[in-house]
């Protein structure tokens, strides 16, 4: 891939990422460190790259979801960290109204816990994810402590996903594994590879074009003559 290309797409990703801004009409409050809202970015970014070409998704982080049956945006609402629903239109949205988006729910809810929304996340927000909701996969990480656990809707209750021998946890909806890697939450694939974000993938392709370039040298060719 030309690098000039790559740098290009990792700009328009970057701008396409849906991330809060103070413009949003969400009653969320601020992340509670930078780790946490770092390891919020990280997943946007690595799930928008992967999915760059599909137009059929919604993730979000941070931003409220209402879900009023009486449709009213003064009850009823919650916000998790990060969340994605399937089969709808990607475009911005400055919340998730439930009753304006035919009553659609996430299909994916990542909390990131901390000392002061752990007992929360743990227990009335996975229960609302649960019997409200109907979210099928809900996963939590504390990036301090590195807990990890996620769960999958069986049968109306939600059962302890186990662990792959590398300890990540699989996503049915995402088809992804969530896992930890150098201490971050991050997307693997079914063969093990890591979803990568647009800059490891733009330096990839870097590394990969030096290699080259070292090659061709070394059989006498400066790689400047090839078109």
């Amino acid at each position: 891939m030309n690098w000039v290309i790559v740098m290009a797409l990792i700009q328009e990703i970057t701008e396409d990422l849906i991330v809060p801004s103070s413009d949003l009409l969400s009653d969320e409050p601020p992340m509670e460190t930078y780790l946490h809202l770092q390891q919020m970015i990280l997943l946007l970014k690595c799930l928008e790259w992967r999915w760059r070409n599909q137009q059929d998704f919604f993730a979000a982080g941070n931003l409220t979801i209402y879900y009023s049956p009486r449709q009213r945006k003064s009850e009823h609402f919650r916000g998790p960290d990060f969340f994605v629903v399937l089969d709808v239109e990607k475009k911005p949205r400055k919340s998730w109204v439930v009753w304006e988006e035919g009553g659609k729910y996430p299909n994916i809810i990542v909390e990131i816990l901390s000392t002061s929304t752990a007992e929360t996340d743990k227990g009335l927000k996975k229960q609302i994810y649960q019997d409200i909701f109907r979210t099928p996969d809900y996963f939590w990480f504390e990036p301090e402590t590195l807990e990890f656990q996620g769960f999958q809707l069986m049968s109306g209750q939600y059962q302890v996903i186990e662990p792959n021998e590398n300890g990540w946890l699989w996503s049915q909806q995402l088809g992804l594994y969530l896992g930890i890697d150098n201490d971050q939450l991050r997307f693997f694939t079914a063969e093990g590879k890591l979803v990568l974000t647009p800059e490891e993938t733009a330096e990839q392709q870097q590394q990969r074009a030096e290699r080259l370039a070292e090659k061709l040298q070394e059989l006498g060719i400066n790689p400047d003559d090839i078109e």
